[in-house]
């Protein structure tokens, strides 16, 4: 029963969950669920770990599409009160790892390192068939643009 002094809850969704062909394009599919789940949320994250979010599924997804030699992913996105996990598997068992970037874009080398620095927490876990790369991004993220001051010594 609805009455004038009732309160509006918002539902937020609980999680997307997608499998996706490992295509190119793969990754604007996936940017595209992130986003309208995103939109979704309440309260909704601040622009700083939406921006986050939005680069981590890009940057997994990519490297699950170009790595694994799988013909599907999967992706899911949930939230919590804190923090939003976004977790991409593939039919790879190499994990990710840092490498050189290559400065000449020809070789990438980039994504791992920046996904890390934007993760509260990243893991990796073997599966049958394969792995899930997972990582965690609090809910109020870094402003764009802003860095960090260094630690004092």
């Amino acid at each position: 029963m609805h009455t004038p002094t009732a309160q509006r809850t918002a539902v937020s969704p609980s999680a997307v969950r997608e499998t996706l062909e490992c295509r190119p394009e793969a990754a604007a599919r996936a940017r595209h669920l992130t986003g309208a789940f995103l939109e979704a949320l309440r309260p909704a994250p601040d622009q700083g770990a939406a921006d986050a979010v939005m680069l981590v599924v890009s940057e997994l997804v990519t490297n699950a599409v170009r790595h694994s030699g799988g013909r599907f992913c999967s992706l899911r996105v949930s939230a919590g009160p804190d923090a939003i996990t976004v977790a991409v598997g593939d039919a790879s068992r190499v994990p990710p790892h840092r490498r050189t970037p290559d400065v000449r874009g020809e070789d990438g080398g980039f994504g791992w390192a920046m996904i890390s620095g934007m993760a509260m927490a990243t893991t990796v876990s073997e599966e049958p068939g394969g792995k899930t790369v997972t990582a965690v991004i609090a809910r109020r993220g870094r402003v764009p643009g802003r860095v960090a001051a260094p630690a004092p010594r």
